[in-house]
């Protein structure tokens, strides 16, 4: 059956498709600027914790880390049905920033972001597959790609309330106010999901979690699709951690303009959800990717050209991680589809190789730029984006749809 015909099969269990969008936008908002308020408040909780600064930057290795564990809770999910898995997500968030909040010493803070990027990393896997069965693939890019807002969001709107929350009443709060706004959440979630669903048939919920995980190896259009996805996330995280001391050393800026060009990372984000959104589901989901990687191989080649003055190359960094995040999200609607009858086992194998892309990334990342500087730092960009380009149209070269 192709894909184009794989409608969906329970379009009552989300109740109102608006609803839903709105609800795990809710919740994913929360989910995600836990993910990623450690990061410019490191300094704030390296104080108020009394340790040093490169503990910090261990728990945030830690959160990141989760996003591999994922793939571990993938064919749970297919077998117990998305929204429990949905709600044992948002209740991790929960415990763990409740636990921050009311005992705020190191070892129960790594624990908490622990908790929090895995709690995550699983509510994502299954808020996907439920997507997956309840909304037809002709729109799912335009669902999928309103419901990532949140991530953009999480850096414009998520980052800045927690910078208030600091300032106003310590460096605690952010964390009881998570614990409440994710509590607040998964009361939302729990009324906008009707019903919960599994991925396999009904016969096949006994299924052993091996053999879910062996579906995983049976389609070249999944392997293909991983692969991709470990190394697009590989070039983009290899530029991403470089790019303020890049900035820094090229223009001599300020930490207030680098956070300035953070803003303009997370715009960039938010206008590749919107472009997913609004196009992706009536051009073609693999046209629509293919276009996106080729650009973006393209501009990085271009951005020492533009990197000579500050706005242009602000205006370089724009547009690449606006082409990332419309080609990122774009390939996470394709791949709802790639195994209907494990979705969740999919997209736990699809966040877990982004996951690994982002870490291999960041860990060569700065030896590349200390070795070559910039020139190394989008060859290696660009190289790494060629391959996925390869690995994505080999694998997919007989997927039905376009």
């Amino acid at each position: 059956m192709e894909a184009t015909n794989s409608a969906s099969t329970h379009p009552d269990a989300a109740g109102s498709p608006v609803l839903l969008i709105g609800v795990a936008m809710v919740c994913k908002l929360v989910l995600n600027t836990a993910r990623r308020f450690v990061y410019p408040f490191a300094p704030s909780l390296s104080t108020g914790l009394g340790v040093p600064l490169t503990a910090i930057t261990s728990l945030i290795g830690v959160n990141q880390a989760t996003s591999i564990l994922g793939i571990l809770f993938g064919p749970i999910a297919d077998r117990f049905g998305y929204k429990r898995t949905m709600l044992a997500g948002l209740g991790m968030l929960v415990v763990g920033m409740a636990a921050a909040g009311l005992f705020p010493y190191y070892h129960v803070i790594l624990i908490t972001l622990f908790l929090a990027g895995l709690g995550k990393s699983i509510f994502d896997l299954a808020l996907q597959a439920h997507v997956g069965v309840t909304v037809p693939f002709r729109q799912r890019a335009t669902a999928i790609g309103l419901m990532e807002i949140s991530w953009a969001g999480s850096a414009l709107v998520g980052i800045p309330a927690i910078g208030l929350a600091i300032q106003a009443w310590g460096w605690r709060s952010p964390f009881l106010c998570m614990g409440v706004m994710g509590l607040l959440a998964g009361m939302l979630l729990y009324r906008a999901v009707l019903k919960d669903l599994e991925g396999t048939q009904q016969g096949q919920r006994v299924a052993k979690v091996k053999n879910l995980w062996n579906l995983l190896g049976s389609k070249g259009s999944v392997k293909g699709m991983l692969v991709f996805c470990l190394l697009f996330s590989l070039a983009n995280d290899n530029l991403f951690v470089v790019y303020g001391a890049w900035m820094e050393k090229r223009f001599h800026l300020s930490i207030v303009a680098l956070g300035f060009g953070t803003s303009v990372i997370g715009a960039a984000e938010l206008g590749g959800e919107f472009l997913t959104a609004l196009i992706a589901g009536r051009l073609g989901l693999k046209r629509c990717s293919i276009g996106g990687l080729v650009l973006t191989i393209f501009c990085y080649f271009l951005l020492p050209l533009w990197g000579h003055r500050v706005l242009t190359a602000l205006g370089a960094l724009f547009i690449i991680f606006f082409l990332f995040e419309f080609t990122i999200v774009t390939t996470l609607s394709l791949s709802t589809e790639l195994l209907p009858e494990a979705r969740a086992t999919m997209m736990a194998a699809f966040f877990s190789a982004a996951g690994l892309g982002r870490a291999l990334g960041a860990v060569i990342g700065g030896h590349v730029w200390l070795a070559s500087g910039l020139y190394g730092t989008v060859l290696v960009s660009a190289l790494s984006s060629a391959l996925a380009l390869v690995f994505f149209v080999r694998g997919l070269r007989h997927w039905p749809c376009k």
